[in-house]
């Protein structure tokens, strides 16, 4: 539509969605089987309600703004007639061929289209009647009134058969009802049939009730928890729920239990609901230029005209979903009223969903702390899961790293060992810091252990966490590299390995102070044995290269494998990059087999020159057509030892 879509409707043969929008006001006709417009047309009026007399698009009824009914054929507008009131909503008796107009006043006005004139109207109790509705099976007439009743006619004998007040339940059900100031607010605002006896009745205080037309007290109530009108209500029998519109969203639930199924919601506001019979496909009519259309598996099939569904449906069920409101909070209604936030219902801070809301969880966290600044239930809880840890550490005791704060337990010992020399003031903090008895339960108690992920935390360290991924990942590196020096000096025997198991077990009695330090520093012996190691290995190939370069002369059946052996450490180093990169290019240098080709200038400057491998794929291409060309060569037959007439120096012309 070019502004809003208002209605919209599927005809009753399934072939043809129509839809009323504005602006200007107009109808869209869609064929389904060629999935493309058929026809457009527009309104002096806009459209608020529109029935479908036909089984095709052939016979239309719309309702129109400034009291006027329209009726339209095929061909286009047929006939157009006002009513003394403005039309609210409007229902079809096919037995009898009568037109029932609900309208503001008292009365619902009755056109007979056989007749072509008006009849005797229904005088209601009411100031105003909403909505309209016929039951499919016996053809009992309902009308939804602004004072919150529903009246029930027959429509052989036009005279009234019952009535149902809805008014009382719903103020049981709403405990602030005395916040709506006018009656109008509790009146009917939506009706439906599921059967010959279920009837459905939608409330302006965003609450749905459904009855059995023999008795007055609802077998169930079901809440938007949004307080916004219900606008449109629909059975699926097949699927066994109801779908409830209001203005902001759309649930769909249980119509026996009341168990909510799911929910759709959008940024714009819904007018109208249509489901397409006897499949999981609704449309909704918004306060958009496209109409929203939704397929959903769970309530049944896709229509025959877009089977293609089923077959994307089964690909995405296969696919993980996303997890959704990660920094979230579900909550219920009585908890946002012992937190004080009962007035946000409405709001955009509250996202309704089910029974209940999603808020911000930083909200949630600032409205309980200051609601609740002394929780006593979470105090005894923590308290006895202090006891049951006390008793579980009865016996043996060793000594272990806190686990508690651990890293920064960590962080501060290999500060004290690291900065003792450098900088005495911050090793005496961290010394201080560790030893001060005030601090004891900095390590101990869990109510002082910090959150990483709280916002705080992240304003106050912002990069302390990318320093956490470097560190990891650096040690691992040196475990690496240990695990691989190790390994060459063959350290990693069996009784070596046993007893340093030994040893291990030997020191589980230590100070955890003790027991980092002596850590911190073995890993700085490692890491110099290491370095250590390196070099003796590059001087033993400087030593092995020379010899090998002799025995190449001598033997060159050898030269292959003792090019290998020397070189091994080398090679080894290279595959390395990162190795390679962090050395100096002094020691780059020395690693180059070929030394001749380094000149070295004044000023200390050298000169490197190298000569790039070709690779043999082009060398064996290169080579064949080398061949392929002197084998044309020798082919070729030349033409200077022909005779004739014609020279070469001559012009031809």
């Amino acid at each position: 539509m070019p502004d809003v879509s208002g209605c919209v409707r599927v005809s009753p043969d399934g072939r043809y969605i129509l839809a009323t929008g504005t602006y200007k006001p107009r109808v869209k006709c869609y064929e389904v089987a060629a999935l493309s417009l058929k026809f457009e047309r527009c309104f002096d009026a806009e459209v608020i309600r529109f029935e479908i007399l036909s089984d095709d698009y052939s016979k239309l009824v719309f309702l129109q703004e400034e009291r006027y009914v329209e009726f339209h054929s095929q061909a286009g507008r047929w006939f157009r007639t006002r009513i003394p009131r403005f039309g609210r909503d409007l229902a079809y008796h096919y037995p009898s061929c009568d037109l029932y107009i609900a309208a503001s006043g008292s009365e619902i006005y009755r056109l007979n289209l056989n007749q072509g004139r008006f009849l005797n109207s229904l005088q209601t109790d009411a100031p105003g009647v909403n909505k309209c509705a016929f039951n499919n099976v016996h053809y009992l007439f309902t009308c939804g009134t602004e004072d919150g009743r529903v009246e029930a006619w027959d429509p052989r004998s036009r005279h009234r058969v019952g009535v149902l007040d809805c008014a009382v339940h719903m103020a049981t059900e709403n405990m602030q009802l005395s916040s709506y100031k006018s009656v109008k607010q509790l009146g009917i605002s939506a009706l439906a049939y599921n059967d010959t006896l279920t009837l459905g009745v939608g409330t302006q205080t965003g609450q749905v009730l459904l009855y059995d037309i023999r008795s007055d007290k609802p077998l169930l109530i079901k809440d938007h928890n949004d307080g916004y009108p219900i606008k449109e209500l629909e059975f699926h029998n097949s699927a066994g729920v109801v779908l409830s519109m209001s203005s902001k969203m759309v649930k769909i639930w249980n119509k026996d239990t009341g168990a909510p199924h799911t929910s759709i919601e959008s940024g714009v506001d819904y007018n109208d609901m249509c489901v397409v019979p006897n499949s999981g496909m609704l449309f909704l009519a918004s306060e958009d230029t496209k109409m929203q259309t939704y397929f959903l598996p769970s309530l049944g099939a896709a229509p025959k005209w877009c089977s293609h569904l089923d077959a994307l449906i089964e690909e995405l069920e296969e696919e993980d979903a996303p997890i959704q409101y990660d920094d979230y909070k579900f909550v219920t209604e009585d908890e946002l009223k012992q937190l004080g936030l009962h007035d946000l219902i409405g709001s955009n801070m509250l996202r309704a969903v089910m029974h209940g809301y999603y808020i911000d969880i930083r909200l949630y966290n600032k409205a309980k702390l200051i609601a609740n600044p002394f929780d006593y239930n979470d105090f005894m809880k923590r308290k006895v899961r202090q006891k049951i840890t006390e008793e579980n550490q009865r016996g043996i005791q060793t000594k272990k790293l806190p686990n508690v704060n651990r890293d920064l337990f960590e962080r501060l010992i290999e500060e004290e060992v690291e900065n003792k020399n450098k900088k005495k003031q911050q090793a005496a903090a961290a010394e201080a810091l560790l030893k001060d008895d005030r601090f004891g339960e900095l390590f101990s108690s869990s109510d002082f252990q910090i959150d990483k992920d709280s916002v705080e935390f992240k304003l106050l360290n912002p990069v302390l966490s990318r320093m956490d991924k470097r560190k990891k990942k650096q040690k691992m590196q040196e475990e690496e590299e240990e695990r691989e020096f190790l390994k060459a000096r063959g350290d990693l025997d069996q009784d070596d390995s046993s007893d340093s198991d030994s040893i291990m077990s030997d020191m589980g009695d230590e100070e955890p102070e003790v027991k980092v330090k002596r850590d911190i520093k073995a890993k700085q012996d490692s890491k110099e044995n290491r370095d250590t190691w390196k070099q003796n290995k590059l001087k033993e190939s400087e030593e092995k290269l020379p010899a090998a370069g002799s025995s190449l002369e001598k033997k060159p059946g050898e030269s292959k494998n003792l090019n290998f052996t020397a070189a091994d450490s080398i090679a080894e180093l290279k595959s390395n990059r990162k190795k390679l990169s962090k050395m100096t290019l002094a020691d780059r240098l020395d690693m180059e087999v070929d030394t001749e080709s380094i000149k070295q200038h004044t000023f200390g400057s050298r000169e490197m020159n190298y000569v790039i491998k070709k690779a043999p794929k082009f060398e064996r291409i290169k080579q064949q057509q080398k061949e392929h060309q002197e084998e044309r060569r020798k082919i070729r037959r030349s033409t200077t030892k022909l005779k004739g007439k014609f020279n070469a120096k001559e012009p031809l012309l």
